[in-house]
């Protein structure tokens, strides 16, 4: 049995007025343990919904999610206990904050889940060194750190939960290249050491291909598929069609292909790439099959 089953959910705003809007449709979705999920889709269509029904924060108008087994449904303590269990970063998190120390910040939520002074100490030390945050900062107010530096502390008040499940609405959004690097590189390195669940929604298909073990794919609601990373970027041309970016490497021997060389169109790592072409060059086999 997966870890996170999504069986027949669906939801609707505005459910039984006359401006209602069906989000997701009847969507099917297994996540076993200790995936790293990315999530994509054009605008509105129902990327967001879907991780918010995860955590609790929407109840599915059809259909019920289990985790572990249980209905996050089932009861009141359910669902309080869900929200520990499926930590939520929502776009721009450090929006959110609002204590008067970095320290008091990331203590929130252990505070709220019960923990000892003690606990929630060492939990917040190990987060810090998770996400690189020097200790020198705990003291500081957080609205007079760098637009960074605040995005790293929204997501320790987060992991310092110790979710096993971590949900992140476009977690690099706002960030430079090297800024949004740096971030996914320190969730990665937390998620290969406690072996949790990641789902993270992006709309940068680079990073969904160098950093996802399987990819979900929604269009108009539903899920178009939900695959391996090297089957779902196979399908380019379709996600092109659906309105969807594709990795810049994949799209490079598209155009190559559609210039009549015979490369394959299914890989989204540029060092692997480079090893392709190189090798292809080098054994005399990249030609062009169009003759001009």
């Amino acid at each position: 049995m997966s870890y996170i089953e999504m069986k027949n959910i669906g939801f609707t705003y505005q459910k039984g007025m006359p401006d209602e809007k069906v989000a997701v449709h009847n969507a099917n979705v297994s996540i076993d343990e200790g995936q790293f999920i990315g999530i994509i889709g054009h605008t509105g269509s129902g990327k967001s919904t879907l991780i918010q029904m995860l955590n609790g924060l929407l109840k599915p108008t059809t259909g019920e999610i289990m985790i572990d087994g249980t209905n996050i449904w089932n009861s009141p303590e359910q669902i309080v206990k869900t929200r520990f269990i499926v930590g939520l970063v929502m776009q721009y998190p450090e929006y959110q904050l609002f204590e008067e120390t970095v320290y008091k910040d990331i203590a929130f939520g252990p505070k709220n889940m019960g923990l000892s002074d003690e606990e929630i100490d060492v939990r917040i030390r190990e987060t810090c060194k998770y996400l690189d945050i020097p200790d020198s900062i705990l003291n500081s107010s957080p609205f007079d750190l760098s637009g960074g530096q605040k995005r790293r502390v929204a997501i320790a008040g987060i992991l310092a939960m110790r979710p096993r499940i971590l949900v992140l609405d476009e977690p690099t959004a706002g960030l430079d290249p090297r800024g949004r690097r740096e971030l996914l590189n320190l969730i990665k390195n937390y998620h290969e050491l406690e072996k949790n669940v990641v789902i993270f929604v992006s709309h940068s298909m680079d990073d969904v291909a160098m950093y996802s073990d399987k990819v979900l794919v929604m269009n108009q609601g539903e899920i178009f598929c939900f695959d391996d990373v090297n089957n779902v970027f196979s399908k380019a041309d379709v996600l092109q069609k659906m309105g969807l970016n594709i990795p810049g490497v994949t799209e490079i021997l598209l155009q190559l292909k559609n210039r009549g060389f015979n490369v394959e169109t299914s890989i989204y790592d540029v060092d692997t790439a480079a090893d392709y072409i190189v090798d292809k060059y080098k054994k005399g086999q990249l030609k062009c099959e169009i003759s001009h």
